[in-house]
């Protein structure tokens, strides 16, 4: 089978982390698709696009394993020295210690360790060591600490080969086999190290052979294979208590198959060359897999997404048809205003003047109303301000009813909790409406002069303002008869009634509704633009409509030609 062209692995390298780092965009929902997103973007930069660019980059052999095992005394066995502290506190070990010649650390911190804190990792270098082969203890795999769980998970998504350190008392632990289980998706070459096995060969042999038994039902024995189509490497059994004197060493010949085998890679560029090509073809195996299981949960999501979106749509459109409701009524107006403005437009001499006609109406106006005496300013800050105030009442249980129903998901109940203020209106709500109610306002008085019909319009008015007459076609906007004569509903509908024959007299009564309607049109869009802005906060939690239906078509497609692939070596 002839090998994948560099340049060609290179690209497909670029679109996969492209793919990785729009599924870590779209936030995903529960911990597994997220571990799983992150794990594929940490595999890529960490050992694929290390390999694609060349087998010839330093191997990285990372020993893993379980609290108390003695990954650091073996990796101070290998190393030679005390290079990893050990001791019975733990976890011992919490950063990644690193031990490579210093030729070959450039290489690490563009590579590999891209995408770790410098924080988290600890260089030890030896310029008495051949460059090529990197050592690292990584921290325990079931530490209490997540973040040293995190590092030891990037460590084996980076790793060209693991030497998993147990115990005889510790091999069947349940969280290492989820790591080994990852070592086996992506092909990784592993060799196994049982640590404190017992003095009695019958026990020693029993445990050996569970060990071997639980290997083999995990699909671990290829990747245990030493080359490929080779049977699987030898268990390393290390007696307890078999201690080198300086007491954080093994004794040399407990491990002597591991440390020939990194003497070996260490010697010879063609075996380091060998196993990187391994290490890569089993990567470029297991990433098809991994790609169908990110889509399945992108697929998953994009259903829940969905439900999410339709929960605050429906929350925010029934708020907004609530304040509807209550502008057309005008039921939130304050009696004092409407009083003011029932004043203002004459009620008493104005009423007398209907029986006589419109043209008694207008030749009226200039002297019953006096602008001078126009409570413009009164009216408009007391309507905006109780409009405001209602809004803010719907905008705040719609706001109520979206987190209940989003908190109680998995889909977005961390998010929900992790934003408070998404319980309640914006902080700015009051203002962001006060203001688009007063360019409403402005919009009015502007319509009116604009299209007034200017020469009548001033002819009849100029006596009652252009403010005046802006407020009511205000006002008309909540109170109208619909009808009804000035005295069946109270003030509400005196003034209505009142209001409409005033601006009929100035406009004519076509102009008068086309300025109202105008007017309720604009005020609509103006309650309905800052409805949208609080509803957004929680669509802001959320990937764009169709994104991840999409991410997931990408990713099926991306997978099937990672098994399309031929062998890179």
């Amino acid at each position: 089978m002839t090998g994948t062209d560099p340049s060609e692995l290179r690209a497909l390298v670029d679109r996969l982390e492209a793919l990785a780092e729009r599924r870590l965009t779209t936030r995903p929902r529960t911990e597994p698709a997220r571990a799983r997103a992150t794990r594929l973007a940490d595999h890529l930069a960490g050992h694929v696009r290390v390999r694609a660019a060349s087998l010839d980059a330093p191997i990285l052999v990372v020993l893993v394993g379980p609290t108390g095992a003695g990954k650091s005394t073996v990796f101070n066995t290998i190393a030679g020295r005390s290079a990893s502290e050990t001791g019975v506190l733990r976890p011992t070990t919490r950063v990644a210690v690193v031990l490579l010649h210093p030729d070959d650390r450039p290489t690490l911190a563009d590579g590999p360790f891209a995408r770790i804190p410098p924080s988290q990792v600890r260089f030890v270098e030896d310029a008495t060591i051949e460059p090529g082969l990197v050592l690292v203890d990584a921290p325990d795999i079931d530490s209490v600490e997540h973040a040293n769980r995190e590092l030891t998970d990037r460590l084996v998504e980076a790793a060209d080969l693991a030497l998993f350190v147990t115990t005889a008392t510790r091999y069947a632990d349940r969280v290492p086999w989820g790591v080994l289980e990852r070592v086996r998706e992506r092909g990784l070459p592993l060799q196994v190290i049982v640590n404190r096995m017992p003095p009695d060969a019958a026990d020693r042999a029993d445990v050996l052979a569970d060990v071997r038994r639980l290997l083999a039902e995990a699909g671990l024995d290829a990747v245990q294979a030493a080359a490929e189509d080779a049977p699987p490497r030898e268990v390393i059994t290390v007696r307890e208590g078999a201690l080198d004197p300086s007491g954080d060493r093994l004794l040399r010949a407990e491990i002597a198959p591991v440390l020939d085998e990194i003497a070996r890679l260490r010697a010879d560029r063609d075996a380091r060359l060998d196993l990187a090509a391994r290490a890569l073809t089993g990567s470029l195996t297991g990433l098809g897999e991994s790609l169908d299981q990110i889509a399945d949960d992108a697929e998953h999501e994009s259903i829940d997404v969905e439900a999410l979106r339709r929960i605050a749509d429906r929350a925010y459109e029934t708020a907004l048809d609530g304040l509807r409701h209550e502008v057309g009524r005008g039921s939130f107006l304050r009696e004092e205003a409407l009083r003011q403005w029932h004043t203002f437009v004459g009620a008493d001499q104005m009423t007398r003047f209907f029986a006589e006609g419109i043209g008694r109406i207008r030749g009226a106006i200039a002297a019953v109303i006096r602008p001078a005496t126009a409570p413009v300013a009164e009216v408009r800050a007391a309507t905006t301000e109780d409009l405001v105030a209602v809004a803010r009442l719907q905008a705040a249980e719609a706001a109520r009813r979206t987190a209940t129903s989003w908190s109680e998901t998995t889909a977005a109940g961390r998010a929900i909790a992790e934003q408070p203020e998404l319980w309640v209106p914006s902080p700015d709500f009051d203002t962001r409406l006060q203001a688009r109610l007063e360019r409403w306002i402005e919009g009015i008085t502007e319509e009116i002069q604009a299209h007034g019909r200017p020469k009548r319009l001033l002819a009849r008015g100029a006596a009652v303002g252009v403010n005046a007459m802006g407020t009511g076609v205000m006002l008309a906007t909540f109170v109208h008869t619909g009808g009804l004569t000035g005295a069946e509903l109270g003030v509400a509908a005196a003034t209505a009634f009142l209001n409409q024959k005033v601006l009929a007299a100035l406009f004519g009564e076509a102009a008068m509704v086309e300025l109202v309607a105008h007017a309720r049109q604009r005020l609509d869009e103006a309650l309905s633009t800052t409805f949208d802005e609080e509803r957004d906060r929680f669509d802001a939690l959320l990937p764009p409509p169709g994104v991840l239906t999409s991410l997931a078509a990408d990713l099926r497609d991306a997978a099937a030609d990672v098994r399309a692939l031929p062998s890179p070596a």
